[in-house]
């Protein structure tokens, strides 16, 4: 891969795809909404900022002018919370997925590979149950499905390799969002008892550092028309992976299990392919899930927890001075 294209580069996942790129010496076209988005990339060698909104996408031939190898889609509005629930704005994030793509296609790119989630394979499942009772979280999945749908459909048609990455529960530093893993890191940090689900559902994380990875693999070489789940080949509990964060961050800050229902999870990991992006590329996840979870409780104290939380500062404090003594000790 010698140049690529990725939409939301100033965010959580396109940003660290972006890097990941250009410390590969890969030349990059960043596409965000501001130079501000994009700052984290200014001045690098390799990376030229392109300025454009959703609506300003069918122009993106008109501003990139370059033998493009792979397309990245990872922009979408509305990840998490009550941006679910806006159903408008999860199937407009469908429609300019599709005026990505066709983009794509007028630049001469050889791949368009789209950001998808795990939430899809619910989906999946929903449309063949005679009766389920959705979450909300089913409309953004359903949008992400239509996103799918019409990119796999627009390509096969108009002659450009399409893969799609379902990514899992994704984590690590710059991810802003309060998603479940982010709020009990942060609960842990603050010695905020945390009330959870039983968690006796399958569940998995995936750190942002094993996602650039997992997507590279993908552009480099996914196989045609082919939909990839990206997270862990083994799969552990809820429980059991809030208790290795709790192990890590905080062991005497209790974890209240069973204080809510479990959810009825719609995924069915029985039918999904976890070894199938290993087979295709030799991907695997390879991040150290201690190191990782460190890195990210550093983030978070750093950049989502008010100075003024005297109580957070000194857990996390001895929080770093025990991680330091445990890899002191190892080394």
């Amino acid at each position: 891969m010698k140049t690529a294209i990725v939409t939301g580069s100033g965010g959580f996942i396109g940003g660290a795809m972006t890097t990941f790129l250009l410390d590969k010496g890969v030349k990059v076209y960043g596409v965000d909404i501001s130079e501000k988005a994009l700052a984290r990339h200014a001045g690098r060698d390799g990376f030229t900022p392109v300025i454009a909104k959703f609506g300003d996408y069918p122009r993106l031939h008109e501003m990139i002018h370059d033998d493009v190898d792979v397309f990245y889609h990872f922009a979408w509005q509305g990840v998490f919370g009550e941006a679910f629930k806006d159903y408008h704005l999860q199937l407009s994030n469908a429609a300019y997925a599709g005026d990505a793509i066709n983009e794509a296609i007028k630049i001469g790119c050889k791949k368009f590979v789209l950001a998808g989630t795990m939430n899809e394979y619910e989906m999946d499942n929903y449309i063949k149950a005679d009766y389920i009772e959705p979450r909300y979280t089913y409309i953004y999945s359903a949008a992400k499905q239509i996103a799918e749908a019409v990119c796999k459909t627009l390509a096969f048609n108009k002659g450009i390799e399409f893969d799609c990455g379902r990514i899992a529960m994704a984590y690590g530093e710059n991810n802003r969002s309060l998603m479940v893993p982010n709020v009990v890191m942060k609960n842990l940090l603050t010695n905020t008892p945390c009330k959870l689900v039983e968690g006796t559902n399958l569940y998995d994380m995936i750190y942002i550092d094993d996602i650039v990875h997992a997507f590279y693999a993908i552009g480099e070489s996914g196989v045609n028309m082919k939909s990839y789940y990206v997270g862990h080949r083994k799969i552990c509990t809820f429980r059991e992976l809030m208790e290795k964060i709790g192990a890590i961050l905080n062991p005497d800050c209790p974890l209240f299990f069973g204080q809510y229902p479990d959810t009825p999870s719609g995924v069915d990991y029985a039918h999904i392919d976890l070894d199938a992006l290993y087979h295709d590329t030799g991907f695997e996840c390879g991040a150290n899930f201690e190191e990782s979870i460190m890195k990210t409780a550093n983030w978070i104290k750093a950049e989502m927890i008010p100075e003024k939380s005297q109580r957070g500062g000194v857990i996390y404090n001895h929080i770093i001075f025990l991680y330091a003594t445990r890899k002191a000790v190892a080394a």
